[in-house]
């Protein structure tokens, strides 16, 4: 399960995918709708912080928006294409699979998530009958169906009992068995190099200017003509019954 992948392909393709993960932030913070994430806030909350400018209301939500963010994104731009042509893979079509390893005597259906702590005991249930039907679907094959759960970062490598029919591979031994090399999890941290550093003077610029945005929005619709913040108000957008 692993494609050649020369020394300079890989630092060229994780230099493409941080390229890819800094555009999707972009064009988030360019799409971004104040009063669609404000309906999601806490007032009550902003208001027992002793809360008093507007800014500070801004700031606080449009980094807890996009802190929470980032790890899908980069998960998606990141971790699943550098995997997937790491490993040889190709994508799948199937639900709950991010892609798949074939071989002549081996079909693996990998799920990857960024870390160890994405499931709830729900989802992890949605996830395992998922690899369920994707098993039945495939029996024509005649060949053994590996469902792996990835985990690009982490230590949980313990398999599920019972009625879970997949394997679990977390950090180290994720990237290990997909490409054969246990240093291969470091290589790509150390393959960043510069990157990150050439493309955070850009987001810092729009980061910026959606702050300056947003405060100036904040206090036109809910601040007092004093400046004050109006509490009253904006409980009443976020909590009162249509």
């Amino acid at each position: 399960m692993r494609a050649r992948v020369t020394s300079s392909k890989l630092e060229s393709l994780v230099a493409q995918c941080l390229k890819d993960f800094y555009r999707r932030r972009l064009s988030m913070l360019d799409g971004l709708q104040l009063k669609k994430v404000l309906r999601r806030k806490n007032p009550y909350l902003f208001r027992a912080l002793g809360i008093e400018v507007a800014s500070e209301i801004v700031h606080q939500m449009l980094h807890a928006f996009v802190s929470s963010s980032d790890e899908g994104i980069f998960g998606a731009a990141f971790f699943e294409p550098i995997a997937m042509i790491v490993s040889g893979g190709k994508v799948s079509d199937a639900a709950g699979v991010d892609f798949v390893v074939e071989t002549r005597h081996r079909y693996t259906a990998v799920a990857l998530k960024s870390g160890p702590n994405i499931y709830n005991a729900s989802q992890k249930k949605r996830q395992n009958q998922e690899f369920i039907e994707l098993r039945n679907r495939l029996l024509k094959i005649h060949k053994p169906v590996d469902p792996l759960l990835g985990h690009a970062y982490g230590k949980r490598n313990v398999d599920p009992k019972g009625a879970w029919i997949f394997r679990v591979r977390s950090g180290q031994a994720f990237w290990e068995e997909i490409t054969g090399d246990a240093e291969f999890y470091v290589k790509l941290i150390v393959l960043m190099k510069s990157v990150p550093a050439e493309h955070k003077k850009e987001l810092q610029e729009k980061w910026g200017a959606a702050l300056n945005r947003f405060t100036q929005e904040f206090i036109q619709d809910f601040c007092h003509a004093d400046g004050r913040i109006d509490w009253d108000k904006l409980l009443r957008f976020v909590s009162q019954k249509k």
